[in-house]
């Protein structure tokens, strides 16, 4: 069974970022402790929620026939953990939350090269540009309204219209989710610095924050704001949870390749030399099998991203009807860019 291991804080910088992480105990002899195990045991770093994913990877002890550790946190914080233990490090594979981190562990080259079969089953557009990550499930950004406050036809098409003045006060978001801040990043990536600057401080201007997706998607439930910008899998949760009769709001995907359709994934890559290749190998295959990718599409509700498995969710539209905007998601590591930008508007 996965256990967690034990740590302490540091400080260190991923991507540029300053991020509290967890440093292990005998940093100095985890290379070693690992070469004399070999692939006996398979380290994991998973900066998914312990309650979303322990599920699978307390599966993965008998599909991989190694034993399996795991420690969870931040997903920014156990990358910076990886840049600082280097070789030493204890990960033989890391689970992000979110892009963003896979691609600053790329771009350092702490991440070994996936085989071609691993990636070829997930499209080139969910995985890293190198071939050293691979994405494992998908979460599109979308915009949750309340038909009693603002008609179908009236729902904004484009993010950049949610800062018209038609809408001030009745926008929410939480400007302090991971979720928030990569699409911001990606909006950065795709519009340059002054455009998502002007557009932060129109939602700013026009804006209620909160602390979550959840508490915005209950907002927008609750009347006290029309719209939210949430990711998709909050409201097909809460209709799994309470019936499509007892959930108030509804859904836009946004069309045309806008900023605010970013489709974010969360993902894998093996790390470099950690002795544990050949179970870290078998790991991604079994994330992206059948099995794994039915669990991601029924259970926490997020598009599954190999090839062959699709959703039984009712009424979420196919990955492939979505027109999210053309991006490289190894690029969302620039995330200090975003938080600086947002601390200049006021927003965190």
């Amino acid at each position: 069974m996965p256990r967690p291991l034990a740590g302490r804080i540091t400080t260190l910088v991923v991507a540029g970022l300053l991020v509290p992480a967890l440093a292990a105990c005998g940093a100095d002899d985890s290379k070693a402790a690992s070469a004399e195990g070999g692939d006996s045991t398979l380290v994991i770093y998973s900066g998914r929620n312990e309650k979303l994913v322990k599920p699978i990877l307390d599966e993965l002890e008998k599909a991989i026939g190694a034993e399996v550790e795991v420690r969870y946190g931040d997903s920014a914080e156990l990358a910076a953990q990886i840049l600082e233990e280097g070789d030493r490090t204890k990960a033989g594979l890391f689970f992000s939350q979110d892009a963003g981190a896979l691609g600053a562990l790329s771009k350092e080259g702490r991440l070994a090269k996936l085989p071609q079969s691993s990636l070829d089953k997930v499209d080139p557009a969910h995985r890293g540009s190198a071939g050293d990550w691979v994405g494992v499930s998908g979460r599109v950004r979308v915009i949750a309204y309340n038909p009693d406050q603002v008609g179908e036809d009236k729902v904004p098409d484009s993010i950049h219209d949610v800062v018209k003045p038609e809408w001030k006060g009745k926008v929410g978001f939480a400007p302090t989710n991971a979720s928030f801040q990569a699409f911001v990043t990606g909006m950065r990536v795709l519009e340059g610095e002054d455009t998502t600057r002007e557009w932060l401080k129109g939602l700013k201007a026009n804006g209620k924050t909160y602390a979550n997706n959840l508490a915005t998607l209950d907002a927008v439930e609750s009347g006290d704001v029309s719209l939210g910008l949430i990711n998709h899998y909050y409201w097909y949760e809460q209709v799994a949870e309470k019936g499509a009769d007892k959930v108030g709001s509804k859904l836009r995907f946004l069309p045309g390749g806008d900023p605010g359709a970013l489709i974010n994934v969360a993902g894998v890559g093996m790390l470099q030399d950690s002795g544990q290749t050949e179970s870290a190998r078998k790991a991604v295959d079994h994330l992206l099998s059948k099995e794994a990718q039915t669990y991601f599409a029924d259970t926490t509700k997020e598009y599954p991203l190999a090839a062959g498995v699709t959703s039984s969710v009712q009424d979420l539209p196919p990955l492939d009807s979505l027109q999210a905007p053309d991006i490289d998601l190894g690029k969302l590591e620039s995330l200090q860019e975003t938080l600086a930008m947002l601390q200049d508007v006021g927003l965190v």
